[in-house]
Formats: structure tokens, sequence, C-alpha cells
């Protein structure tokens, strides 16, 4: 069963939250929607570019006079905290993430970790081992820092991870890295270029474990499959 597939033996999974883990862009866009009309902004341009990088950098890259973007994102954050409605889990992913080792994965996002906490319980989802945040790390995503630091704390290397991710910066980041990727395509509207292997959510994933104990991860279609150590 796994002569046919390039096999990858990785040490931990690492996962982004927001649009590989659970949805939340409707909220998210509800929100920033709002921040951005009432900056006079071109609202569904500027969306396009609110995911996978932290806020504060989505608002300083505008350059807006007046505006401080540490102060704005930090009232955006608490507009996030209080407003859950329409947060909800990708299909399968507390399954899987019930099913890995509990100090063999972790989540990695760009977003401040009271969000993190909050989207996470809000959707259903395990609490996970070690959550790397926003505040964690001097330089967020595409930058490789957050991955590397995640490794580190589960005792490994990025080299030894297999990271799940949606956005293009998210996934720049874990190719920096040096980490393996697998991208999760369920938020998306459109079709994204990418090397690695792709999977909607996480009904395309077979989890089994081997004889020995350790896990199999084989996404439906590909040619990767990847054997986590355990213990």
């Amino acid at each position: 069963m796994t002569s046919e597939a390039e096999i990858h033996s990785i040490d931990a999974v690492l996962l982004d939250m927001d649009g590989t883990i659970l949805n939340s862009i409707a909220t998210a866009e509800r929100i920033w929607g709002r921040w951005a009309a009432g900056q006079g902004l071109d609202v569904d341009a500027f969306l396009k570019t609110i995911h996978g990088v932290q806020s504060v950098e989505t608002i300083r890259r505008l350059g807006l006079p007046g505006v401080d973007p540490v102060t704005e994102a930090a009232r955006i954050t608490q507009a996030e905290i209080d407003d859950v409605d329409g947060i909800e889990a990708i299909a399968g992913s507390a399954a899987f993430l019930s099913s890995l080792p509990g100090a063999q994965w972790a989540v990695v996002t760009s977003a401040p970790r009271a969000l993190a906490q909050r989207r996470i319980a809000a959707a259903g989802l395990p609490n996970p081992p070690i959550l790397i945040a926003a505040e964690d790390v001097e330089h967020g995503k595409p930058a490789p820092d957050c991955f590397q630091l995640a490794a580190r704390q589960l005792g490994t290397t990025a080299q030894r991870c297999l990271v799940l991710e949606d956005s293009a910066a998210g996934i720049l980041a874990a190719e920096r890295a040096g980490a393996l990727v697998l991208v999760i395509t369920a938020t998306h509207t459109h079709t994204v270029e990418t090397p690695h292997p792709a999977i909607r959510d996480y009904s395309a994933l077979q989890i089994e474990a081997a004889d020995d104990g350790e896990l199999w991860i084989r996404p439906d279609g590909a040619s990767q499959s990847y054997r986590l150590r355990t213990g």
C-alpha cells in the first residue's frame, strides 16, 4: 500500500489555524470590512489582502496617514475576540487533531494568542499542546520563524515536520523553514498553483496506526505518505 508513494518520516505536525483547521472568513471579513469602509478603502480589494499575515502588518503596509497600525490592530483583534459568530471547524479537523499524539503537534498562527484561543474554542477543536501566536515571534509569516520555533518546542527541527497550510504567506514560511507542506483548500475560492500535495479537507486524509505504534498519514490522491514517529 505504501510502495507506490514517496514516504516521509516526520517527528511532528504543525498546523496553521485560519483556513486550515477552522473557517473564520465570514467573521474576519465582516469586521475588517467595516474597518476598511471607515478608512475609505475599496473593501472588496482590501479583503483579499488580510489572510495569512499579522493584522498589524496588514495595516502597516497600507501606509495610511494618521493611522497607528499597532493601535488599530489591537482594536480589530478585540472586535474579533468579541465576535466569533460563524466560526466553524474545517471538516474532519477535530477528529484528525484528536488522532495525533499529544506532544507531537502544534498550531502555528499569525493571530494573537487570545484570538487564537477564542477561535479554537468557538470551533470546538482540541486545545493544542503548543500554540505559536503572533506575539511569539519578531517576524511573522512569510518568515519561517514561527514554524522553526514550534519545531524547537516539540524537540525537533522544521525539516522533520509536516506543515498544513492554506495561505500563500504560510506556505512560503513553511518552505523557508524547510518543512514538508500539505495544502488545505477548503476555504479557497480559486485554484492555487502549488508544487505541494493538496486536499480539500481532513476527510481526504487516511490515518492508520502501524504495528509498531507509529502513525501513517496518507492524503487521498497524493504521491506522498507521512510516517509520524511516536514515543
